[in-house]
């Protein structure tokens, strides 16, 4: 478990400001996604969200001693986010900018045909946004799994303090990055369920999501956010409650904070083994007269399917 003294006092996510694809979705037909640029309007939403950062951080101004570090995906949107956001924080305050493909965007394939990429949304939709796999490119399953590495890397980076950060100074870690991948960095931090994620809302553009640090070691959303920012997130009643427990959980105890999971699979009224009823319990004999039976099925289909 990283150091508590060098754990950062918040881990703030921030989607790219409004992009050309954005504002006008031919654009992907024509330049690569990760050459799409900001707008006028996006480049104006991030030097806002720079100052709104720089407010949170330092407490609107009553905190002196804190620095940031900076984790961007490589997108040519993201990178010009963080130019925009860095003019509200000097050098001094800034300790490291790291360019990471990992908390890159969900790979859509190449260019993107207009119409075809609308009906494989649609088609997305009825499938499942998290196993949905886009052709030529990625599924947001696909998307978790390079952000979980990342987020290995992220606290081993912590832990034996690579980031170069005096303990004696608040340390705050920014992430520029997009909004599929914020919102699976959220579900792989918390441990979110896949039919938690298919209910989440993506933020918006420069949207700043900000889990802050508790006393027991443990972040949490409900510090910074209002229980109406959550819901509209889409977070259930049951995952805000969750992270109101976090405000004050022990790090060293989160495994025990498993209850309404367990539930999902195991009967709530079997409190002990005088509770399981003999019937539902299946003997070794019982399992291959069931085997048997299926292999007989099976002879069967082997007998009447003529070969293809």
């Amino acid at each position: 478990m990283p150091n508590l003294m060098l754990l950062p006092k918040h881990i703030i996510l921030v989607r790219h400001g409004e992009s050309e694809g954005n504002k006008d979705p031919s654009a992907y037909t024509t330049t690569p996604d990760h050459k799409i640029s900001l707008t006028e309007h996006g480049r104006a939403q991030a030097r806002l969200a720079g100052s709104r950062l720089r407010d949170l951080i330092s407490d609107n101004g009553s905190s002196h001693d804190w620095r940031v570090y900076f984790y961007v995906s490589p997108y040519e949107r993201t990178r010009s986010t963080l130019r925009e956001i860095g003019k509200s924080f000097s050098k001094k305050r800034v300790i490291g900018v790291r360019e990471e493909c990992r908390i890159r965007e969900q790979d859509f394939g190449n260019f993107q045909v207009e119409e075809r990429m609308r009906i494989t949304k649609q088609t997305r939709e009825k499938f499942g946004r998290f196993f949905y796999r886009f052709l030529e490119g990625e599924s947001a399953a696909d998307v978790f799994d390079r952000v979980s590495s990342f987020l290995e890397s992220l606290w081993r980076d912590i832990d034996l303090n690579r980031l170069g950060n005096d303990p004696s100074q608040e340390l705050n870690l920014i992430i520029i990055s997009h909004g599929l991948a914020s919102r699976v960095f959220l579900m792989k931090w918390f441990r979110w369920t896949v039919e938690q994620f298919e209910q989440l809302y993506n933020p918006g553009n420069c949207e700043i999501r900000v889990m802050e640090l508790g006393p027991g070691g443990e972040y949490s959303l409900a510090i910074h956010h209002t229980d109406e920012e959550l819901r509209g997130w889409g977070l259930s009643d049951e995952m805000i409650e969750d992270q109101k427990w976090r405000i004050k959980a022990d790090r060293t105890n989160l495994h025990g904070h498993c209850k309404g999971y367990l539930n999902s699979f195991f009967d709530q009224e079997l409190d002990s083994d005088e509770d399981i009823k003999e019937g539902d319990i299946v003997s070794d004999n019982e399992f291959e007269d069931v085997k048997e039976d299926i292999d007989s099925d099976n002879d069967y289909k082997d007998i009447c399917v003529p070969n293809s």
